[in-house]
């Protein structure tokens, strides 16, 4: 089958990566932006058969959005099936409204994706399941745990004991801790809505003493609850805190204030390009393209 992948300014490693796995043609993009913040996007060559646009739309949310967006518009000129690969997709939490008055964004995104002509949508451990019930074209969320297990399976950890954060993330602590063969516990979080100040109100654990934690997670933004979850098993004489995440943000200088916090290493993956991202991703999207 021929296929072009053509890489957002925001996932351009990434793109590579899939579009040597898939043995496909691979198109870059540029993005120039202008004194009044306006931005023009080009693309360097013509798309041919099969078009897969990947672009994640971390900070800035909006410009990374939009040019997605116009990727995927600019393929669907030259081919009648393009694939947009967002592998972490912003506004994923905006799926309800929580409180009155609240605009439920990531519906209007959803429109956007079906009006500028997308086939389908593939994201990575999307904040919400909920979501992607917006959209009306066949959208699937795949998952990086796994390939988060086998990096920490090369590490050599004393008597590791997998956490989540909060009790949302049970299920994911659980799926995690399957692929290792250990143990996992949920801490309970309770946050404030209008301050976003967050408690753990966990009683005192025990069989923590001296051994390693893994706190797991989809996504780390300002990293509030991954602190405050550190903090909390340091009280309890833990060895060392790891945090391994997919989406790792990391806003407003949290990965340092993470390891202020006794955080020994941050490890992700590369649907955000930073230093924590040494877990590839393109293997699990290679997968999910197979899968009709």
């Amino acid at each position: 089958m021929l296929t072009t992948v053509i890489g957002g300014t925001a996932s351009q490693e990434l793109a590579k990566r899939l579009a040597k796995k898939l043995r496909a043609r691979y198109l870059r993009s540029e993005l120039k932006i202008f004194p009044d913040g306006e931005c023009k996007i080009t693309i360097y060559g013509k798309p041919e058969g099969r078009v897969i646009v990947v672009q994640s739309t971390y900070p800035p949310v909006d410009s990374n959005l939009l040019q997605a967006l116009a990727l995927i518009s600019k393929a669907r000129e030259h081919s009648s099936r393009v694939i947009a690969v967002i592998p972490y997709f912003g506004y994923a939490r905006q799926d309800r409204e929580f409180l009155p008055g609240e605009i439920v964004t990531m519906g209007v995104v959803s429109r956007l994706f079906r009006a500028v002509g997308t086939s389908r949508i593939i994201v990575i451990d999307v904040h919400s399941k909920i979501a992607l019930k917006h959209f009306k074209i066949p959208a699937q969320n795949i998952s990086a745990v796994p390939e988060l297990a086998r990096y920490f399976k090369k590490l050599k950890l004393n008597k590791p004991l997998v956490v989540s954060p909060d009790l949302g993330g049970i299920m994911r602590a659980k799926e995690f801790a399957s692929l290792l063969n250990i143990d996992y516990i949920a801490l309970l979080k309770v946050r404030n809505r209008k301050t976003g100040k967050v408690k753990i109100k966990s009683s005192n654990l025990k069989n923590v003493g001296g051994r390693d934690m893994i706190i797991v997670d989809d996504m780390i933004s300002t990293g509030g609850s991954i602190i405050k979850a550190a903090e909390f098993l340091k009280k309890h004489n833990c060895k060392h805190v790891f945090v391994a995440c997919t989406h790792a943000l990391l806003i407003n200088n949290a990965e340092k204030k993470i390891k202020e916090a006794g955080v020994s290493r941050i490890i992700s993956t590369n649907t955000i390009p930073r230093e924590t991202a040494v877990v590839d991703s393109s293997e699990i999207i290679v997968k999910a393209l197979s899968n009709r």
